[in-house]
């Protein structure tokens, strides 16, 4: 595995999800990504969250040591809208073989970038998911994606293509509900805490809609816990899903 940019044949097996005026958009805060203050600062303080999300569910899942550092050891996981690496070099570092998907080629020319100056060696590719020939893998995230593609069916289908026997996806994406779109687009794009144009409303999923998808797919949706922001806290997990939630699925 190389940690540069890297190209994969193409198949005809997904449909088409990449929008480009959306890939556009990520592309053009890449070049500052990795600063914590810059634009994608939310995502910088988002990260703990999931991980830590994310670090109980492969345990509960593969029954590990709930002490090991590397719980990933000896497994393979695909990011998916992986932007410059920000959850990427979290996995690696739990002992995945990691490769990073995203729709915009600056962003992984970015993340490339930075993890081999991290002394990582991730694997990063520029394209669309359904049309990569790129096995599978473990685990597979999708963080904030879901809410951004063309065809929701299509990106979920193509994400269980990827998802090997007995693995793992988490996703988390922005809910549908008066409360996102005050504080997500009404707040937080207003005063500059997300960049503006980031998100569009219509396109957020309700965790009832993307059950419905996963389960179409073949897979069995868990327990989904929401992701609260507050000004005593900053974010964190809760059981309110109205402003954002993650989640796991595995195979039915």
């Amino acid at each position: 595995m190389s940690d540069a940019t890297t190209s994969a044949r193409s198949n005809t097996s997904g449909g088409q999800t990449i929008r480009p005026d959306e890939a556009a958009h990520f592309g053009r805060l890449a070049k500052d990504w990795w600063d914590p203050k810059g634009s994608s600062a939310m995502l910088h303080r988002l990260n703990p969250v999931r991980l830590q999300f994310l670090r109980e569910a492969i345990d509960l899942h593969w029954a590990g040591d709930i002490e090991a550092r590397r719980p990933l050891a000896g497994k393979s996981a695909l990011d998916v809208g992986c932007g410059a690496g920000l959850l990427c070099e979290p996995l690696a570092r739990l002992g995945a073989e990691v490769t990073g998907v995203d729709a915009a080629p600056e962003n992984v020319a970015a993340a490339a970038l930075h993890a081999e100056g991290a002394g990582l060696d991730i694997r990063y590719i520029a394209g669309e998911i359904g049309s990569l020939d790129i096995g599978t893998f473990d685990l597979v995230s999708a963080m904030e994606v879901i809410e951004h593609v063309a065809d929701k069916r299509a990106f979920v289908a193509a994400l269980t293509a990827r998802l090997a026997p007995g693995g793992l996806m988490v996703l988390s994406t922005p809910n549908r509900t008066p409360q996102s779109r005050l504080l997500m687009i009404g707040a937080a794009e207003g005063i500059g805490l997300i960049p503006k144009g980031t998100h569009h409303w219509d396109d957020f999923i309700t965790p009832e809609e993307l059950g419905d998808l996963l389960d179409e797919a073949g897979l069995e949706m868990g327990y989904p816990k929401g992701i609260g922001l507050s000004p005593a806290k900053g974010l964190y997990l809760t059981d309110d899903l109205s402003l954002n939630y993650i989640v796991t699925a595995r195979a039915r």
